[in-house]
This record gives C-alpha cells, sequence and structure tokens, in this order.
C-alpha cells in the first residue's frame, strides 16, 4: 500500500549548476512531504535534469526516475503508485534559485502575514513570499508533533497559531500545551510553543525528540543583529517531565539565533537540532535575547551576534554557512519543562546583515 518517495538526487555530471553537491540530494524524506526542492546557482542557465527516486518496495513512478524534465520552465508532478496499484501520492518537485540579500538593503523583516493550514486542515504553517510571486516554506513549528499526541485538537488550540491583534497586524502567538495521557505516559506532559527557521522531522517524536527540529536554512549574508516585538506571560504552575510541580520555579521564554558551516571537514551536510544548538562547534556567531521580562505590552527585544571567527566570503556565496532563528514560549520545554499556558507573542522580527561580506 506505500506509495511514498524515500530519497532524490541528481547525478553528479550536473554539479556545476549547484551550489554544493549536498544541493543535489534529498535523503529520508518525511513521510508527510509531498514537495520537494533543489536549489540551483541559476534557473536561467539551467539544463533539463533527470531526478533518481529511492521509492518504497514496490512502488512506481511517473514520469519515470531520471528521465529528463525541464525545471526552468516550473514545477514538475511526479505520481507514485503502490505495489497493489490502489494507492497514489503525487509530489511537487522543482529546482529554486535562492534570492541573495540585496547590497543596497541591510535587513529583512519577517510579518507573520502569511499563513494557512497544512493540507490536512489540522495545524497552522508559514510562509515567506519570493520576489517572483512564489513563495517559500522557511518557517517551521512543533504543531506536527503535536498532532500525535491530541490529533483531535483544532487548529487554534495548537502550541504555535496566528494572532490577529499583532503589533502591527498578524502575529505568532506561541503557547506551551499540555499534552494529555500521551505525554504523561512518554514523560512528556508539555508542548512549547515554537517558531524556527529550519523544518520538523516528527519521525523522531518517540523516540528522539531533540532530533525532530532541523534548525537553520542556508543564509547569504552574515548577520549582525535581530530585534522585534514581544509579549510573554508565563503560566501558572512549572512542572518538570515527571509532571512535578516546582513551586519554587517560574517559566521564562527564549529567544536564540546561531550562525553556522553547514558542512563539516569532511564534506557532509550538517544541520542543528535540540541537543546542539547551543554547542555545535561549528557555530560561528550566536545571539540570544537574555532580558525577556513579563509584558502584557508590546516591548521590543533586541539581541547582538556575538563571534571572533572570521566569515569566509566565498564559502558564504556558495550556501555554506545556515542561520537558526528560534522563538519558545519555554525556555526549558525542549526538555518538557514549563508552565502550561506560558504565551510568547513574536512580530516584526528584523534581521540585520552585512550588505557587503568583503568588509
Amino acid at each position: 500500500m506505500e506509495c511514498d518517495i524515500l530519497d532524490a538526487w541528481i547525478d553528479s555530471e550536473q554539479a556545476s549548476h549547484f551550489f554544493q553537491d549536498t544541493d543535489m540530494r534529498l535523503a529520508e524524506i518525511p513521510s508527510g512531504q509531498d514537495t520537494l526542492e533543489f536549489t540551483v546557482r541559476s534557473l536561467k542557465a539551467l539544463p533539463q535534469l533527470g531526478v533518481n527516486f529511492r521509492l518504497t518496495p514496490g512502488a512506481t513512478i511517473q514520469p519515470e526516475s531520471g528521465s529528463l524534465q525541464d525545471f526552468s520552465q516550473g514545477d514538475v508532478t511526479y505520481t507514485v503508485t503502490s505495489e497493489d496499484g490502489q494507492w497514489q501520492r503525487r509530489y511537487t518537485v522543482r529546482c529554486r534559485q535562492p534570492e541573495t540579500p540585496d547590497p543596497e538593503v541591510s535587513s529583512q523583516l519577517y510579518n507573520f502575514e502569511n499563513y494557512a493550514l497544512n493540507s490536512g486542515g489540522n495545524y497552522y504553517e508559514w510562509f515567506e513570499p519570493l520576489g517572483d510571486g512564489s513563495s517559500q516554506s522557511i518557517w517551521a513549528t512543533g504543531n506536527a508533533g503535536f498532532i500525535i499526541a491530541k490529533p483531535n485538537s483544532a487548529a487554534d488550540d495548537y502550541p504555535t497559531v496566528p494572532e490577529a491583534n499583532g503589533y502591527e497586524g498578524a502575529c505568532v502567538r506561541l503557547t506551551t500545551r499540555n499534552t494529555g495521557s500521551w505525554g504523561k505516559r512518554f514523560h512528556k506532559p508539555i508542548a512549547a510553543g515554537n517558531l524556527f527557521l529550519g523544518s520538523f522531522d516528527s519521525k523522531y517524536a518517540l523516540t528522539n525528540t531533540l532530533w525532530t527540529t532541523n534548525m537553520g536554512i542556508p543564509y547569504m549574508a552574515e548577520p549582525v543583529r535581530v530585534t522585534g516585538y514581544y509579549r510573554y506571560q508565563p503560566g501558572e504552575v512549572f512542572t518538570d517531565k515527571d509532571g512535578i510541580e516546582h513551586n519554587d520555579r517560574t517559566d521564562t521564554p527564549s529567544i536564540y539565533a546561531a550562525f553556522y558551516r553547514n558542512h563539516d571537514a569532511e564534506g557532509n551536510a550538517v544541520v542543528l537540532h535540540g541537543d546542539d544548538l547551543k554547542t555545535n562547534p561549528l557555530i560561528v556567531r550566536k545571539a540570544e535575547a537574555e532580558q525577556l521580562p513579563t509584558t502584557s505590552e508590546w516591548r521590543q527585544f533586541e539581541m547582538v551576534f556575538t563571534g571572533d571567527e572570521p566569515i569566509d566570503p566565498t564559502l558564504l556565496a556558495n550556501r555554506g554557512y545556515s542561520l537558526a532563528l528560534v522563538f519558545s514560549s519555554s525556555l526549558n520545554g525542549d526538555t518538557f519543562e514549563g508552565s502550561v499556558g506560558s504565551t510568547l507573542y513574536i512580530d516584526k522580527v528584523e534581521l540585520y546583515h552585512k550588505a557587503d561580506p568583503t568588509k
């Protein structure tokens, strides 16, 4: 009955059209993902490409694996049919040319005005409009994990949801939620509201939750600082992963960023997870909002990137660095400590970078 794409790759003879060899491979594709994207240097100069696929056993795909397609003209839809012929899944495969930072503009503003329910209509997702009229899903949340704990929840009862009354227009509301009987059974009694640059992989939700968060996206400019607006109210009762109350502790939010080299010395792709977001040796810049007092009114926050390692302009131009930017309603939510009801509102986040990477 299975009809999934497990891996997708482009043969090495086309390497000149990509920034990194790893840009040509999509490995261990999450089961819920139906859009596959390859990043290329230039769509205008892109020849026809043959994308190869590894499918679930017995499944077939049309167009055929490896067949040449013209991705410079737009997306290509592939249909995977199960071995028994009774089930099908459609995948959208695209090639995208990255938008490079405008040398005349020193910041990128995120207003969080663009969101929609996921394909199943269960929870909200956010996306960013691009200059060519399309959009890109660079923001992720833990909502895809919360559905495992409470599958019947209304979309507005998930940890991360849109809020109409932001600092200006819409904003994001992050709320630490109770995970019910499922959470008690697996010692994961809360789910902090979170929003981060990257992707979420639900296959680790039961085994290694710190690896569900793939934090960071390739970023072709050196970040300098981040500003934005927030509101925060902690929940009333602080509990640990076993649900034990700690009356001497008060929940706090977290806003953090890391800029890191996204390949190791052997050329293997690297992405940060919850277990090494602040400790991975490939991190070259860090920023953290250390003062986030409770407030019912909108307040501005600012955090500055620090780090002494020189930024390699060639590596930067070839998408060799990634940026992780993380918001959470509970500082220790990744270890399931916090207060149910803690709520963080985020709006108008502005990321400042060096417009000229040689300076």
